[in-house]
């Protein structure tokens, strides 16, 4: 479909806001990457699934984004369509004593303070995750020896087939860093957590706790897409990286961390050039060093 004719088409289903070259930067953590052509934010959960359905009836691929938290955007940005949904899914209430539904574009420090307010506990550990709720289910998300799996009860999905479904957490194929909505391609719309009653002062104790740990332990104050590479098995890619004599190393506008030599940092008006170039510098340093091979956790879009 022309690009014309399909600007109509979407006008005409007034299904949500349409920008056009749209620059992914302003999109994601990193504060990095080019335009996308298309950036479509629907209004709700129904005007998402209707959107998805025109899109899949024309067989128009469409990248599904979030807070943009775990993406690293080419310069040249996106091809075709974007559809964030971080502003859409924002549904968030306790379904019972101890569950919570969470729709996919609430944020997981959000999701986790909610629960601290309702004196819930199970979700202190991953409070600080960066990025929305969809992301870390998509992801199996986890922080400090707990992830996603261990407090989901079900989650909704929009299927390829663009079917409302509910999957139960023993369906859900959740492993280090991935899950059925992942190898499916599914769409999560929401998820229902099963937590526990708690002692009030402990969860606030516990919360208080993990935010200090994250703020003296990790560069929160600079754009990143969190952790960069994947904790490989028996080691810790932080420690690897500082043994690498790569701790504080700057390359043009990014950065090794100083405060935790797993992240990778803009530091100075980063572009995706500055940072993938750092990411292949760590990679070759740290395997010519321990034979370690480190595996990007964080995700590259758009076109190289």
């Amino acid at each position: 479909m022309e690009r014309e004719n399909l600007l109509k088409a979407l006008e005409d289903l007034d299904l949500g806001k349409i920008f056009l070259d749209e620059p992914m930067k302003n999109h994601t953590t990193f504060k990095v990457g080019g335009p996308a052509d298309i950036l479509i934010m629907p209004k709700d959960e129904a005007s998402l699934v209707k959107l998805m359905t025109f899109l899949r009836n024309h067989n128009i691929e469409a990248f599904i984004l979030g807070q943009g938290s775990n993406l690293l955007v080419t310069d040249k940005g996106i091809r075709g369509i974007v559809v964030k949904i971080h502003d859409c899914l924002t549904d968030l209430y306790l379904e019972d004593e101890t569950s919570i539904y969470s729709g996919a574009g609430i944020t997981v420090p959000r999701l986790a303070k909610f629960a601290q307010d309702q004196g819930l506990t199970g979700m202190e550990e991953i409070s600080g995750i960066p990025g929305d709720v969809g992301g870390g289910v998509f992801m199996n998300a986890g922080a400090y020896g707990k992830e996603f799996k261990d407090v989901i009860k079900e989650v909704k999905v929009l299927t390829r087939d663009n079917q409302v479904k509910l999957i139960k957490n023993a369906d859900m194929d959740f492993h280090y860093r991935g899950s059925q909505v992942k190898s499916q391609g599914y769409i999560v719309l929401g998820a229902s957590f099963s937590l526990e009653k708690g002692i009030q002062a402990d969860i606030d104790e516990k919360m208080a706790d993990y935010t200090a740990r994250r703020r003296n332990k990790q560069p929160i104050e600079w754009p990143s897409a969190g952790s960069t590479f994947k904790r490989p098995e028996g080691y810790y890619a932080g420690a690897l990286i500082e043994e690498a004599g790569l701790k504080g190393l700057v390359h043009r506008g990014a950065m090794v961390s100083e405060k935790h030599s797993g992240f990778v940092i803009n530091h100075n008006n980063g572009t995706y050039q500055d940072i993938i170039e750092l990411i292949k510098l760590i990679q070759k340093e740290v395997y010519d060093k321990s034979g370690v091979v480190l595996e990007r956790e964080v995700k590259i879009v758009g076109e190289e």
